[in-house]
Parts: C-alpha cells; sequence; structure tokens
C-alpha cells in the first residue's frame, strides 16, 4: 500500500477515533457540554473555516518553501476553524465558550493523524531535518531524518491523558477550559517541532507554521486569562 493511502486511511480513523473519543468523555465521563457546538450553522462554519484555512495555510507554506502545488495543513485547518468560529459568534451576539467539548477529540483526532503522515513517506513533506539519532527514520528518500510526526502525535497523546485523569478527577477549571489547554499545548509544542522541519523561513528563521503556532498559543492564553469563574454541570456516569 503505497502512503497516499495509508495517508487517508488515518485521516479517516483520526475522524472516526475524534468522534468516539466525545461520545466516549460525555458518556463514560458524564460530562455535559453547551449544546451550542452542535447546531448545525455552527458546525458549518467550523468545517468551511477549517477547510479553508486548511488548504490556504497549507499550499502558502509549500511555495514559501520553493515547491508548488496545493497542500493541508492540520494546523492551518485548526485556526481557519478557530478564526470561523469566532467570527460566526460575533455575528450571532453569542458569548457562550462552545469549545469545551472539542478538547479531547481534537487531542486524539491529531495523534492519530500525525502517524498517517509519518507513514506517507517523503511525499507528504511534514518530516523532520537530517539527524544521526537512533530513532531517525529514512522517508523514502535515503536521508534519516527526524520523524517529528511521530513527536507531534505522542505530545498530543500526553495530552489527552493528563485531560483524561483531570476530568475524572472532576477537575472544573479543565473541564471548563480544556479547549484552550489543548491548544495551548499544542501551538508550543508545535513551535518547538517547527525547528527540526525543513520549511521556508518568513522572519528571520521563523517558518509560517512558527508564526501560527504563536497565534494559536496567544489566542489560548488570552481565553484562558478571561475565563470565566462559571461552573461546569456534570453527572456522574451510570454504574
Amino acid at each position: 500500500m503505497d502512503g497516499a493511502a495509508l495517508h487517508a486511511i488515518f485521516d479517516v480513523a483520526a475522524w472516526f477515533s475524534a468522534a468516539v473519543a466525545g461520545w466516549w468523555l460525555s458518556r463514560r465521563g458524564g460530562v455535559s457540554f453547551p449544546r451550542q457546538s452542535t447546531q448545525w450553522p455552527y458546525v458549518a462554519a467550523l468545517v468551511f473555516g477549517a477547510g479553508l484555512g486548511a488548504y490556504l495555510f497549507g499550499t502558502l507554506n509549500l511555495w514559501l518553501s520553493g515547491m508548488s502545488g496545493l497542500a493541508r495543513s492540520v494546523e492551518g485547518a485548526l485556526a481557519g476553524g478557530i478564526v470561523a468560529v469566532e467570527l460566526y459568534k460575533w455575528r450571532h451576539g453569542i458569548a457562550l465558550r462552545t469549545g469545551a467539548r472539542f478538547a479531547l477529540p481534537l487531542a486524539v483526532g491529531i495523534a492519530v493523524g500525525r502517524i498517517g503522515c509519518y507513514a506517507a513517506g517523503i511525499d507528504d513533506f511534514t518530516y523532520g531535518t537530517p539527524t544521526t539519532l537512533p530513532w531517525s527514520h529514512d522517508f523514502g528518500d535515503g536521508v534519516l531524518r527526524h520523524p517529528v510526526q511521530l513527536y507531534e502525535s505522542l505530545a498530543m497523546a500526553a495530552f489527552a491523558v493528563a485531560y483524561i485523569v483531570a476530568v475524572f478527577r472532576r477537575s472544573e477549571a479543565v473541564i471548563a477550559n480544556g479547549f484552550y489547554l489543548a491548544l495551548l499545548v499544542y501551538g508550543l509544542q508545535r513551535f518547538v517541532w517547527e525547528f527540526l522541519k525543513p520549511y521556508g523561513p518568513v522572519v528571520g528563521p521563523f517558518t509560517l507554521f512558527h508564526l501560527l503556532s504563536l497565534a494559536i498559543a496567544v489566542y489560548a492564553l488570552a481565553m484562558l486569562a478571561t475565563a470565566p469563574r462559571a461552573k461546569v454541570l456534570h453527572e456522574r456516569a451510570a454504574a
């Protein structure tokens, strides 16, 4: 099976695992989230923004790296989805924070999806720079490189585990602000891994995704700093 087919399989697996994670948390974790985030106009805005952001930032990074064609980016999708949802909420006068239910699905989806990027090989353009570390990987061009996709996968998997533990301990702060915590962890770890990728710089040594990672982390910090101290509704799962 070629890399593109493996990538497609893991893309589907990422969406499925994210959906299952969200369902499981609600059923087994006994956590109730605002219903606003399940309404169709909200979902449509989210999907549209994520799709636009994925191709816009993925393709722009490709061009900035001296390559042609179209590309997708999970970070671009995340940024596009955030902007689209914030604009939708502003347009409809929605003050309620609606991201809480997406914390675990986001972490699980990225953790699974990045394995697909790793399996896709050299054509995926998500590989790392050359290294002599013992866990380096040949993506198909004979050069041993950092498997940065797995670094990202492990980082988000670790967040998912920590998040689940906090939820089952009934941490109100984590339940209410889990999405912004996930964004903060994602942005910071992604910023670090970008130094290990062969992307074209935009400002000094920083690539487009360095800047996007910082923007996501700053957004998350701003939301965490202004988070209301409201209780989250939850109930114990049935025995």
